[in-house]
């Protein structure tokens, strides 16, 4: 039995005597369990996606307050077991339209240095957004598969999505439905971007062996123990069993990715549904990239797709492979698993606030085709990375994406600082022309340069226009700094 959650949501679990305890009531976000299973819970441990700055990033929150467990969504969505072969988490995509005007009214605070107005103000947003998550029409659906479509028509974006879903294959697998499964659409939309990518630029040709009869003639070398079993000693005297190698694109691993392609053609016609309203576009990725392999191969055994190795020397193929065995794992090798109605899946988290990063950084390179060598993404200064830095003369800006949108005014205003102070690396300031390597101002100028903040504000523009004219007329100043600015993005919802 499964605890449904959507992002930044919480369940309390409390101990209960009564004999029909154990069901979960999703309107009050709370369940009551009975003792043995409820001292369970001692064990629970929160799955961490990754370490960063030397601290875990873990996927939900799981604390003990008082006498209840308290389950927190966090920035993630996935599936996981809180304990093996027990109750299972799931987080959907799903957003409070209440979370961007909370953050907005904290960003909007003229003096966050006055600890009475900011507790007061946190004492307050921590009510509205308790009273907000119980009201099921202030949620919407995020449509993270299209943001992956978006984010990923750039290929400069497609070589960052390395890390952008954990999945764990030696933990017990969870049943749920088909329409409940978040990863095998994901790792589809995945794939068949990286495969874009891999047709645009032309598939790989590599040295390949063939083995085949030749009549009349020997190429290569002939494989004497086949030339006995199935010519000799069947008086096919004029045949030959030979292995020899020619170049072009019907090699082992263009034949691994058109096996794989072969799986995820059959899950989109069994299942068009999970992709709604992106269907159009998954058949038009298909539609592209399906030409290219007509004159490769399939893998011939579930022997070689098990332990397929590929040449690490072509990046381009690496993450396509990669995906591409996940998705094999997923289907259990077998082409009939793309039709199952009920299915089992291992447990998986998907980085939204990284996927967030990238479909902002596709709308910036987008938008500004002309300035691409003047946006860097995750530049990399003294041990932190900016998310993104502009280095166009006369628009130099930090911006940073704020998926993780915080409710305290104290962190808040600790994130606003810290992005001003990457404004002010002499690193930054050298990348930009603002000073020479010894640090010394080029030109009689203030150094500081313009900061600012995307957030998502599901009730924005969802064609905003982020080109970096517009940006700098659009954006809106923070009353407590200099210079520093916000913009909400809307993202696309179901």
């Amino acid at each position: 039995m499964g605890i449904i959650l959507a992002e930044h949501q919480s369940c309390k679990i409390q101990y209960s005597e009564e004999e029909d305890s154990g069901s979960y009531n999703r309107a009050c976000f709370t369940l009551s369990l009975k003792k043995a299973d409820y001292e369970t819970l001692e064990m629970v441990k929160p799955r961490t996606f990754k370490i960063s700055r030397g601290k875990k990033q873990n996927c939900f929150d799981f604390n003990k307050e008082e006498n209840n467990f308290i389950i927190r969504a966090g920035y993630y969505i996935g599936v996981d077991w809180l304990f093996p072969n027990g109750r299972y988490l799931q987080v959907e995509p799903k957003l409070n339209l209440f979370d961007a005007t909370c953050f907005n009214t904290i960003l909007e605070l003229e003096n966050p240095e006055d600890e009475l107005v900011t507790d007061i103000l946190d004492k307050k947003i921590k009510i509205d957004l308790e009273e907000s998550v119980k009201e099921i029409n202030n949620y919407r659906e995020v449509n993270y598969l299209r943001m992956l479509l978006d984010a990923m028509t750039d290929e400069s974006v497609s070589h960052e999505t390395d890390g952008l879903v954990f999945i764990d294959w030696d933990s017990p697998e969870l049943s749920i439905k088909q329409n409940s499964d978040q990863l095998t659409p994901f790792l589809v939309v995945h794939f068949l971007n990286l495969l874009k990518t891999i047709v645009r630029k032309g598939l790989k040709k590599s040295y390949y062996k063939v083995q085949e009869h030749l009549n009349n003639r020997v190429k290569g070398k002939v494989l004497v123990s086949q030339q006995i079993k199935q010519n000799i000693l069947k008086n096919r005297v004029t045949k030959t069993y030979c292995e020899y190698q020619l170049f072009g694109v019907d090699h082992i691993e263009n034949r691994f990715l058109k096996t794989v392609l072969s799986f995820t053609i059959k899950y989109v016609e069994n299942h068009a549904g999970m992709f709604g309203s992106n269907i159009g576009k998954i058949k038009s990725l298909l539609t592209y990239v399906h030409p290219a392999f007509e004159q490769v191969s399939l893998l011939e055994s579930d022997e070689q797709l098990r332990h397929f190795k590929h040449n690490p020397f072509f990046k381009e193929y690496r993450n396509a492979i990669k995906t591409g065995k996940y998705i094999l794992k997923r289907f259990a090798y077998n082409l009939s698993q793309t039709a199952a109605e009920f299915n089992t899946i291992p447990p998986f988290w998907i980085d939204t606030p990284r996927l967030f990063e990238l479909y902002v950084y596709q709308k910036l390179l987008t938008h500004n085709p002309l300035d691409h060598q003047h946006i860097h993404y995750q530049f990399s200064t003294y041990g932190n990375s900016l998310d993104y830095l502009i280095s166009k003369p006369g628009f130099e800006m930090v911006i940073d994406a704020k998926y993780k949108m915080k409710y305290s005014s104290s962190l808040v205003h600790e994130d606003i600082r810290q992005v001003a102070g990457y404004a002010r690396l002499n690193k930054v300031l050298r990348k930009l022309n603002i000073v020479d390597q010894n640090n010394e101002l080029i030109k009689d100028e203030n150094a500081a340069i313009d900061c600012l903040i995307i957030y998502p504000d599901l009730k924005a523009d969802i064609d905003f226009d982020l080109t970096f004219e517009n940006i700098r007329t659009a954006k809106n100043r923070l009353k407590a700094y200099h210079n520093v600015f916000k913009i909400g993005l809307s993202l696309p919802m179901i």
